[in-house]
């Protein structure tokens, strides 16, 4: 039944009526690398996960920011995270309050909207998910946090968790608590619409799992921190199947477009960082799996910013690989238009209007991806083909040219060989780089 409901076909009148106007629900993994899933020959069991990629639409080169503040600053704006001067994880406030978000587009357009999980664009109430759209918010204000006392680092921003902006204290797993709140948010769902975000905080540090998850993990696995990274992808892709189940049971599936992604590569930092609260971490490194793409979190290369991502949506398209370059910044045009809502006359969407894509198998045109790393000492440009890195190194500047169509593992870097290319992506940088820090917060005035 579960899969047979995943693959219900997705009509051209989808949003002819509001009771008709599909359901979203954005579920985002963090730190899972490309490696990490079933799907792609990890060795953790993901089978809801593998069953919404074999039924529904996975998206085979799908890119996001190196690290997380500013992919979600990308998905909820549209736009370029380099845009709002965001290229680091961020606890200030990310965006200005005037900005067009995704969930606020919604809500005028009759929408309910939630984010259950991770914010971490503002990591204060006053800077919280409310104040950008969003109509209910439950999880951590902040960045990742200790799984079972769920503070997150030391400083002014440990105390994170909260239920609409409220700082509030429970006990529980984060993955379970989340997946709770969800579930019970789905099953009180009115006749309207609704746009649910679900950012979880899994397979960031620090891991530490219920005893009942790290003995679902092979004996062969023998390093705690293995078995702890594991157990957490297999506890998070349960996760996904009770979202499923829970849309299923109040037969909203049938009209809901599932969307799952993650905010980065896999990371390879040590697991018990003490700047949290102490659960008792085991130490070591995490083993985050971006194999056979090279780099991890962090990195402009493809192991850094291309990640698991399927789409799945009901009634009528074919379940396949779509293998047409998308990035983060395009869900908000694209979920706009499955709701039929219009943005209007706007310089302020970078994104493409994937509708097309994914229901007609339609190509968007040709564009470049344009992707900031963290305080810009990298950023890379690539098109259909070609793949231009840029770092600053020592006051210079050093550029790589990549062959994604034959080498996309970036193994061979032929910047030597091509210099027309590099000197035509190149001077697309700088153009498509005009635009960055045009919207940078004023925290004086916000």
């Amino acid at each position: 039944m579960f899969a047979c409901l995943i693959c219900l076909a997705l009509s051209t009148s989808l949003c002819a009526s509001e009771s008709t106007r599909p359901n979203v629900v954005f579920i985002m993994a963090d730190d899972l690398g490309w490696g990490d899933v079933g799907f792609h020959g990890g060795i953790a069991s993901t089978p809801n996960l593998d069953r919404l990629a074999e039924h529904g639409i996975e998206l085979t080169h799908h890119y996001v920011a190196p690290v997380c503040s500013p992919t979600r600053t990308g998905l909820l704006t549209g736009r370029c995270w380099s845009r709002f001067g965001v290229t680091t994880p961020t606890n200030t406030l990310a965006i200005p309050h005037s900005t067009l978000t995704l969930p606020r587009l919604l809500s005028d357009a009759g929408y309910e909207t939630c984010l259950i999980g991770k914010w971490h664009l503002g990591s204060l109430p006053k800077w919280g998910p409310n104040h950008f759209g969003f109509d209910h918010s439950y999880g951590s204000l902040a960045g990742g946090v200790s799984p079972w006392s769920h503070g997150y680092k030391q400083g002014p921003y440990r105390p994170t968790w909260h239920r609409n902006e409220t700082l509030v204290s429970e006990s529980g797993h984060v993955t379970d608590l989340l997946t709770r709140e969800a579930v019970q948010w789905i099953n009180k769902r009115s006749e309207k619409p609704f746009f649910l975000y679900l950012p979880y905080t899994a397979v960031h540090l620090p891991l530490r799992e219920p005893d009942e998850w790290v003995s679902r993990v092979s004996d062969s696995v023998e390093g705690p921190v293995e078995r702890h990274y594991l157990a957490s992808i297999m506890h998070l892709d349960n996760a996904v199947g009770k979202i499923v189940r829970a849309l299923e049971a109040t037969e909203l599936l049938d009209n809901t477009i599932v969307i799952f992604t993650s905010d980065n590569g896999g990371s390879t930092a040590e697991n018990n960082d003490l700047r949290y609260p102490d659960d008792d971490y085991p130490n070591g490194a995490l083993p985050g799996r971006n194999h056979p793409l090279r780099g991890k979190k962090g990195d402009v290369y493809e192991g850094g910013i291309r990640v698991p991502s399927i789409v799945s949506c009901p009634k009528p398209f074919s379940p396949r690989k779509e293998d047409t370059p998308v990035q983060i910044i395009d869900w908000l045009p694209t979920v706009a238009s499955f709701a039929e809502v219009k943005i209007g006359e706007s310089k302020s969407v970078d994104g493409f209007d994937l509708s097309d894509l994914l229901l007609h198998q339609r190509k968007i045109p040709d564009r470049l991806i344009y992707t900031v790393g963290p305080n810009w000492r990298s950023v890379s440009l690539r098109d259909r083909r070609w793949k231009l890195i840029q770092h600053q190194k020592g006051g210079f500047v050093v550029r790589e040219l990549y062959d994604l169509i034959n080498d996309s593992q970036e193994r061979h870097d032929i910047a030597s060989q091509h210099p027309e290319v590099v000197s035509r992506l190149r001077l697309n940088l700088v153009e498509v780089a005009k635009s960055d820090r045009d919207s940078v917060v004023d925290l004086g005035t916000e």
